[in-house]
């Protein structure tokens, strides 16, 4: 195998590569064959990773249902008997859905070596940038925190005071 720097890669130890990458997957995310292909500088070898996912040593316990094709189908699925049980298993630690066995890549979406934020926490904290033009005037930014409440985002200007964002129906 070749990676991208043209150097040779014994296949024995890109397995062991992309198991240590499947390790590092966090609870709740997901990454693709892709990008575990490209964090270990070979971006064309997706199908590999596929191959060492799909076949890792035995008594390997890692969480391979975490990885997921380029558009976030569970096409490893049938490794565990039916991509039910894939989707389950990332239902359980709670990986968003955008239908029946696909994942919601822009809020569960984790690249190999990048920062931990959350997708979905950077999109949170966006949401904050809507609120109103009036809101926090005269108020230190750090006097300000924000809340969910039930998926609504909310700003405490003060211990009590509520604002709701208006303009994305939060």
């Amino acid at each position: 195998m070749t990676g991208s720097n043209g150097s040779f890669t014994e296949p024995g130890r890109f397995a062991e590569q992309v198991f240590a990458i499947v390790a590092q997957i966090p609870r709740g995310r997901v990454t693709t064959y892709g990008d575990i292909a490209r964090a270990l500088g070979d971006p064309r070898g997706a199908r590999q990773v596929g191959w060492a996912v799909a076949s890792p040593p035995e008594g390997l316990d890692l969480p391979f249902h975490r990885v997921v094709n380029r558009e976030g189908f569970l096409s490893g699925g049938w490794a565990f008997g039916h991509p039910e049980v894939m989707k389950q298993r990332l239902v359980a630690e709670g990986v968003k859905f955008r239908d029946e066995f696909t994942v919601d890549m822009k809020r569960c979406h984790w690249i190999p070596g990048e920062s931990g934020t959350a997708t979905d926490e950077v999109d949170d904290l966006e949401q904050v940038s809507l609120f109103d033009n009036d809101f926090g005037k005269g108020a230190a930014v750090d006097d300000l925190s924000v809340a969910l409440d039930h998926d609504e985002a909310f700003v405490e200007l003060a211990p009590g005071e509520k604002r709701r964002n208006r303009r994305s129906g939060r």
